[in-house]
């Protein structure tokens, strides 16, 4: 696939789109920001051959999202509208259902589907081995394992769609729970097979070696180092909550875990030999988009500071249950469909001419 965009312009733009995800429940917000995201997927969905597999794994999220409005009904009634009783007897979701229990449902489910769909977008649209590149020395290892993590689904996927196409050939159907056999032990099988196979190549090539000229005294030193720095770091923090008249000591804790860890990290990037064959550029595109996705995100945190009920939402007594918007917040939340907007079209396979007979 060709990479039209940098992947640290897409890492900020799934960072700023995931932040402002979480700072509200209102669902007229939430829907802009998904039709956004959504659109984003749809263009990125024609050039990536990954898309597809995310496509399921979206699939899969809207069918959680489509449980958790009757659950979250059936388990709250409090609300002033009650649309209908259920008998009182009954354990759990006897009593009255009430449209601000549903309302708060379908906003927490759309929540999780639009932190869902951001992270198939961009994992559509980021290859993880470009995006390996980029991360810091010293988490290398840990960036490594986080890929593979990640390469997982839409393998899975893939092989769930390769193993139930060949079943249906083989003149299986899938009717009832039981009829779903034939299709996970081999699912599970091909699972732990390329499990063995990534373990052995792994091992092969010497992953989570120590280089031969590091002791191991030194490897137990940099790990000391960095469990006293995140102790230190979080003492510190506990100093300032508690002392706030002595915040000095908390300063002085904080301060002295940082740099120990920094330090740990430094000596630990330095054993890590990487090598560069090719400089990606950062193309004028890559720019608007970052400032797109970062003046929505300031717009609307500014909106936020001004006003702490900009963004707020909660359908229960005392607060409505309609939910509120302002036009001027809509707009910012356009501005995250950047990346389909500055994309070029994509170029269509043009077929071959023959030669014209003479």
């Amino acid at each position: 696939m060709r990479q039209e965009y940098h992947p640290l312009a897409w890492l900020a733009w799934a960072t700023a789109a995931a932040a402002i995800a979480l700072m509200t429940l209102n669902p007229l917000y939430l829907t802009l920001l998904a039709l956004a995201v959504l659109a984003n997927y749809r263009v990125i969905s024609l050039r990536s051959p990954t898309a597809r597999q995310w496509g399921a794994f979206l699939k899969a999220g809207l069918l959680i999202w489509a449980i958790t409005i009757p659950f979250n009904a059936l388990m709250s009634h409090h609300g002033r509208y009650v649309l209908f009783r259920l008998p009182a007897n009954w354990p759990l979701v006897g009593g009255a259902i009430t449209l601000e229990a549903i309302a708060y449902g379908f906003a927490r489910g759309l929540s999780l589907v639009l932190l869902l769909m951001i992270f198939a977008t961009f994992n559509s649209a980021v290859d993880t081995a470009r995006l390996l590149r980029r991360m810091p020395a010293f988490l290398y290892l840990a960036g490594m394992i986080t890929s593979i993590a990640l390469a997982f689904v839409p393998q899975m996927i893939s092989a769930l769609q390769e193993i139930r196409e060949a079943q249906r050939v083989r003149g299986h159907r899938f009717r009832t729970i039981r009829d779903l056999l034939p299709l996970i032990m081999p699912l599970l099988t091909t699972g732990l097979e390329r499990a063995i196979q990534l373990a052995e190549s792994m091992e092969a090539r010497g992953f989570g070696g120590s280089a031969a000229s590091i002791s191991r005294s030194l490897n137990y030193i940099l790990k000391g180092m960095t469990l006293a720095g995140l102790l230190a770091l979080l003492a510190g923090m506990f100093a300032r909550s508690y002392w706030s008249r002595q915040a000095w000591i908390g300063i002085l804790l904080s301060a002295g875990g940082l740099l120990l860890m920094t330090a740990a990290f430094w000596v630990q990037g330095r054993r890590v030999r990487r090598s560069r064959y090719r400089h990606e550029l950062w193309l004028s595109r890559d720019t608007l988009m970052v400032a797109c996705g970062a003046a929505a995100a300031a717009g609307i945190l500014i909106a936020r500071a001004l006003n702490r009920a900009a963004l707020f939402y909660y359908p229960y007594p005392p607060y409505s249950v309609w939910p509120a918007f302002d036009w001027r917040l809509g707009l910012l939340y356009a501005l995250f469909m950047a990346p389909a907007w500055l994309l070029p079209p994509a170029r269509a396979a043009q077929p071959k001419q023959l030669p014209l007979p003479r």
